[in-house]
């Protein structure tokens, strides 16, 4: 095909060259040239015509092809964070991980095991407190740790599946008083809901990785019915933090989630933008990496029911828009939320929880931003039950990643926290 670039040049050369005499017509120059260029670049051989013919392929099921030398993604280790015969322990991705080095901090929820048949098997009627586990060896060996001091992250009767400990009264959270230095080399902040479906939100933070936190303190309503808050925030500064929250829906239902901003310490915190639209189930729980300067992407736990399944969102703005990726899971049997952390190579690893058989924990790679995915890869698919998942994950100083999640396998009804730690693989 004869390009048109040739055919223009007469026409293109002589405006160029006229566009000075005439001032009102200088802002055409750039314009014209940049015109001229993508011309070239759609009829050159190979561009964009034939390009734009090529199949058209869906973003989430598409798989990259692998380089000669890559290496492998494979599972390194399963370890037990907690386990203890008649009790119930779970949801990390509610409460929050956080690392330094190979120091890795989870927090969970552990209470009394009862068989409620197809729900939750933690009795209702029992107490329900919330601890943390702590790894000083990259996830290998844990401890379990007591908030501090007393009564940190307490939270209330609405966040719990089991009953307030009696020794706790519920919280109340107060206005911040000063500045928070986000970029505290021992830093850790939580945030927490009052409940699943509206109410105010709060969060705790911490200078010592955790030892000891302060709180907690309330974050606003953003002009919203409620605020439902999980741990999910980025740090772009001492005094500027990105925080991807969960709001009411019209109906007072969870949930559509969004993105807010503080750039004083977090003595004032201001709304952005909603990530997608609202909808007719619930999107809600994102998890969220930074790729760029101005550039993020998130990951959303979608329900529609019946159907559950993941969903990726980007911002090319720092958070104060958003547009559609692709879908990385189609199906999450019951639904669970993703966690999603960006490796030292630049691809993004998404982990969940499947809530249909083959129960277990799995994982897709994206080497393009989210764009396209992997083929799930299954970390583990010994699940006892669909009551497993809410997975919170870091990587490591080596590039391995650590996941942590609730866990019941088929010897025992158990529920116990566990780690998996993943070898991402090279591209």
């Amino acid at each position: 095909m004869r390009l048109p670039r040739f055919h223009l040049r007469t026409f293109l050369i002589g405006i160029v060259l006229l566009a000075p005499l005439f001032p009102a017509w200088a802002f055409l120059r750039d314009s014209i040239r940049d015109l001229e260029r993508s011309l070239y670049e759609f009829y050159r051989p190979g561009g964009t015509h034939e390009r734009a013919w090529e199949p058209m392929v869906s973003p989430a099921r598409s798989k990259p092809a692998a380089a000669a030398n890559a290496e492998t993604p494979r599972v390194v280790r399963h370890v037990v964070v907690y386990a203890e015969p008649g009790r119930f322990a779970g949801w990390p991705a509610n409460h929050g991980i956080w690392s330094w080095g190979d120091e890795i901090l989870v927090g969970f929820s552990r209470g009394y095991y009862k068989d409620r048949g197809r729900f939750h098997h933690i009795d209702h009627d029992r107490p329900e407190e919330f601890l943390l586990a702590r790894s000083r060896d990259g996830g290998l060996s844990w401890s379990v740790e007591q908030p501090r001091p007393p009564g940190a992250l307490a939270g209330t009767p609405g966040m719990r599946h089991g009953r307030m400990p009696p020794d706790l009264p519920p919280e109340r959270p107060a206005e911040l008083d000063g500045r928070i230095n986000f970029t505290h080399p021992d830093f850790a902040m939580t945030l927490r809901m009052e409940n699943s479906h509206n109410g105010v939100s709060r969060y705790y933070f911490s200078y010592d990785r955790g030892v000891t936190w302060r709180g907690p303190y309330r974050l606003p309503l953003f002009g919203e019915q409620g605020v439902m808050a999980r741990t999910d925030y980025i740090v772009d500064g001492p005094d500027d933090c990105l925080v991807f929250l969960t709001a009411s829906k019209a109906n007072r239902r969870e949930g559509r989630p969004f993105c807010a901003r503080t750039s004083d310490g977090g003595r004032t915190w201001r709304f952005l933008s909603f990530i997608g639209p609202e909808p007719a189930g619930y999107a809600i729980m994102p998890a969220t990496v930074r790729v760029s300067a101005t550039d993020l992407v998130t990951t959303i736990r979608r329900q529609d029911p019946p159907k559950s399944w993941i969903e990726a969102y980007a911002s090319h703005d720092d958070g104060r828009s958003w547009s559609f990726l692709s879908v990385p899971e189609p199906d999450t049997g019951e639904g669970n939320p993703p966690s999603l952390v960006r490796l030292p190579d630049g691809r993004l690893c998404l982990i969940y929880g499947v809530r249909a058989r083959p129960f277990g924990i799995r994982a897709r790679l994206s080497p393009d931003r989210g764009r396209t995915w992997s083929d799930a890869i299954h970390l583990r698919d010994d699940g006892g039950s669909n009551d497993l998942g809410y997975v919170r994950s870091i990587v490591r100083p080596d590039g391995n990643v650590v996941a942590v999640y609730y866990y019941t396998d088929q010897s025992s009804p158990t529920r116990s926290i566990a780690a998996t730690i993943f070898n991402p693989g090279t591209p």
